[in-house]
């Protein structure tokens, strides 16, 4: 859940649905308070699910044991250095047995 991009889109929905209601209501003070329910309950959605995501992850989290945790950060530490390589080493002509 990417912050910004989603408090832009949380605006845009409470436009419309400011625009929507006063169509229906043609009630400024209506519109007004029924827009911010609906933006209060957009947040009190959106915490929710962030705290859901964090759950989420300290559970998978618990469930590696020591040993599997040790292997994963090997495994990653593994990854990122076989994803290195020398810059002196991509201009280097290679061998060729003529």
């Amino acid at each position: 859940m990417f912050a910004p991009r989603f408090f832009v889109s949380m605006l845009g929905a409470l436009v419309a649905f400011a625009i929507a209601t006063y169509y229906l209501t043609g009630s400024f003070a209506s519109t007004a308070v029924q827009t911010l329910i609906c933006a209060v309950l957009i947040q009190v959605g959106y915490f929710v699910g962030v705290l859901f995501l964090i759950w989420k992850e300290a559970r998978d989290r618990r469930k590696l044991s020591p040993t599997k945790q040790a292997a994963a950060t090997e495994v990653a530490t593994e990854e990122k250095q076989s994803a290195r390589f020398s810059l002196r080493r991509v201009g280097r002509p290679r061998h060729f047995n003529s």
